[in-house]
């Protein structure tokens, strides 16, 4: 979905679907609770989402 935002912006939300077999191949498994960002933290400019 994309649009501009009040103040003229663009501003875009994508999905992405990962079979998990994938996500089992890079360590990453359903007992997992959940996962933090990995140093070095994402550039500013990547917003909250970064964090």
């Amino acid at each position: 979905m994309c649009r501009r935002d009040e103040d003229g912006h663009w501003h875009g939300t994508f999905a992405v679907c990962v079979r998990f077999e994938a996500l089992w191949r890079l360590g990453l498994h359903p007992s997992q609770l959940t996962s933090v960002a990995a140093d070095p933290l994402p550039p500013k400019w990547w917003g909250p989402w970064g964090r």
